[in-house]
């Protein structure tokens, strides 16, 4: 308060006030910054670049988890208190609730999912959802799959209709990307485009079990919601497309050049830990 007063207030004057001594005053002032203030600034500046590369979207959890990525060792708190000395902070999460109606599940099908969202090699589970997203020229429905595992968005496609074939093209480039014909589970909500007997063929016919959620119940396909959510708070609630082919283009951005790009390094420094302790179990072994 002091330092910030000096200039309209005589600085005897406060400390005799605050009960400061003047030589104390003097000696802090003179002070060079501690190496924790030192390591703050310099967190402080990598914090700010990395939240004004990510468009203002990411908050402390993702930013904190970007610095551990670069090795830094930090805590969110830290992180959420730098961020509050700088002044900027993520994209709030909005929260609301929409309804619709449940689809019939075919028989034979059930949630073999049953909300283990967890996977332990790529290709074993997979989600997929369908979304809309507002233009000035009408809707585009967005259809994803998400791999567990990975967090990958492995398939997509994009239409001015919701209909199987959105649902189909998705998939397809999915299967695409997959190295070898091994089996997956393929979870969906139950919407008309995912209980069709076109669409359940389509699926035994490359090696996919079909898995459905449970009537009314949209926690059991939170990872596809959980995605949808990110990419409406970071990327679509922030933009007014004016045509469908500005917001294909701005979703394409935001799958290919920000979502996926931030999972791959995030399997990359899985790996170099899983690694690093697989070695150092060895050696104390």
């Amino acid at each position: 308060m002091i330092e910030r007063c000096r200039g309209s207030f005589s600085v005897r004057m406060m400390c005799a006030r605050l009960g400061v001594s003047t030589s104390g005053y003097y000696d802090w002032r003179g002070r060079p910054p501690s190496a924790r203030a030192l390591d703050n600034q310099r967190l402080g500046h990598r914090i700010k670049a990395l939240h004004e590369a990510s468009d203002g979207v990411l908050g402390s959890p993702r930013i904190t988890e970007d610095l551990r990525y670069e090795g830094e060792v930090c805590g969110q708190n830290r992180v959420a208190r730098l961020m509050q000395l700088e002044g900027i902070q993520g994209v709030p999460v909005k929260k609301w609730r929409k309804s619709k109606p449940a689809g019939v599940r075919p028989a034979g099908i059930r949630n073999h999912l049953a909300r283990d969202f967890v996977a332990a090699q790529p290709n074993e589970k997979w989600v997929t959802d369908i979304t809309f997203i507002r233009t000035a020229e009408g809707w585009l429905y967005l259809c994803v799959v998400v791999d567990l595992f990975s967090k990958l968005v492995v398939g997509w496609s994009m239409s001015g209709t919701q209909d199987r074939q959105l649902v189909s093209q998705a998939v397809l480039m999915a299967l695409w990307q997959r190295e070898r014909n091994d089996h997956v589970i393929l979870h969906s909500d139950r919407g008309c485009q995912f209980t069709s007997d076109e669409y359940n063929r389509f699926l035994r016919g490359h090696n996919l079990t079909c898995s459905m959620s449970a009537v009314g119940t949209c926690a059991d396909n939170a990872a596809a919601e959980g995605f949808f959510g990110m990419l409406k708070r970071e990327r679509v609630n922030r933009q007014h497309y004016q045509d469908r082919r500005e917001a294909r283009a701005d979703i394409f951005d935001y799958i290919e050049c920000f979502h996926n790009p931030r999972q791959r390094r995030r399997m990359e420094f899985r790996k170099t830990n899983e690694s690093l302790l697989t070695q150092l179990s060895v050696k104390t072994g």
